[in-house]
């Protein structure tokens, strides 16, 4: 296990100890605090692959363009990488709330607004006027 791992799972287990002492009243506190954790820590984790991906590119346009070096245009790669990332990361939270909250309808609904979400920021990337 990383040590990063480690440490997010003590966080959760902080938190989860945290709201046996303080009770279901501070529940979304508790929640908001570890997922602004988590939330920081994919970005980390964001800023250093594409900082490694970009650094790979730019060794490979140095040496001379590949046919298999991925093609970035603008940042429309990082945006895209980065917010499916991110929606995959925050579904597990939201998917544990909302079955907990709703059932299986619940769930469903948190799904559907996951993947709403996803398809309108991919149709609004595909129709920008910039050209990315």
């Amino acid at each position: 296990m990383e040590t990063s791992d480690r440490e997010l799972r003590k966080e959760l287990d902080a938190t989860l100890q945290a709201r046996r002492e303080l009770g279901e009243e501070y529940d979304s506190a508790l929640i908001d605090s570890f997922l602004e954790k988590m939330e920081r820590r994919v970005d980390e984790t964001i800023d250093r692959r594409v900082r490694r991906g970009l650094a790979e590119q730019q060794v490979v346009v140095a040496r001379g363009s590949s046919p298999h070096a991925p093609r970035f245009h603008g940042n429309t790669w990082f945006r895209q990488y980065a917010f499916a990332l991110i929606s995959l990361v925050l579904a597990i939270p939201l998917s544990a709330i909302a079955a907990a909250q709703g059932g299986t309808a619940g769930l469903i609904v948190a799904w559907a607004g996951i993947v709403g979400v996803n398809v309108a920021a991919r149709t609004s990337n595909n129709s920008s006027p910039s050209g990315d």
